[in-house]
């Protein structure tokens, strides 16, 4: 399969929207709008790598439809913990500490409601 390919099934495989995509990628909906059309439209490279990123694969899976173990496990959460991964991995070491904690202290907490019910 190619880039076209593999990002269908990418965005399928995330249950996710192109406007989302293009959101969590900075790319324009209408530029991946092209690249699902045009079977030899392929992006840049930096353009390849954002659209990579957002969906939690590896360029050279979009590309050649190889992954590594790594970048399988994050492309199978929702994109919504994609993105907020993404965001986490982009604070500091303290701050991204601080809101790791933080959490695992809240879904303790909502565990703890749920069996005391």
């Amino acid at each position: 399969m190619g880039f076209r390919e593999n990002l269908k099934a990418e965005l399928a495989n995330a249950d996710m929207l192109v406007k989302e995509l293009a959101k969590l990628s900075g790319i324009k909906k209408q530029t991946i709008d092209s690249y699902l059309r045009e079977k030899n439209n392929i992006p840049s490279v930096e353009a390849g790598l954002k659209i990579a990123q957002a969906l939690g694969v590896s360029v050279e899976y979009l590309v050649m439809g190889e992954e590594t173990q790594k970048d399988k496990s994050l492309s199978s959460l929702h994109y919504e913990l994609q993105s907020l991964i993404q965001s986490i991995g982009q604070l500091n070491r303290e701050d991204r500490k601080i809101v790791i904690d933080n959490a695992h202290n809240l879904v303790k907490a909502l565990q703890s409601k749920k069996t005391n019910v």
